[in-house]
């Protein structure tokens, strides 16, 4: 059987913890800024960690890890 190919839009998107779980940046902050507070602006700041049911569909996209 042939590798199997990492879908490339994960790559871009999504990192391991050394634990194993999956991070990836907060959502809501694409656009619509003008609609939400300073303070919700400011608390999405940095990653958070997926929910488990999200991070099993998100390692089958990429069958042998992410980095």
């Amino acid at each position: 059987m042939p590798k199997l190919k990492t879908k490339s839009g994960v790559k871009k998107r999504f990192k391991m913890t050394s634990s194993g779980k999956i991070k990836a940046a907060q959502t809501g902050k694409r656009h619509g800024m003008i609609k939400r507070s300073n303070k919700q602006i400011r608390q999405l700041r940095g990653t958070d960690v997926v929910a488990d049911a999200d991070a099993k569909i998100i390692k089958s996209w990429a069958p042998y890890g992410l980095k």
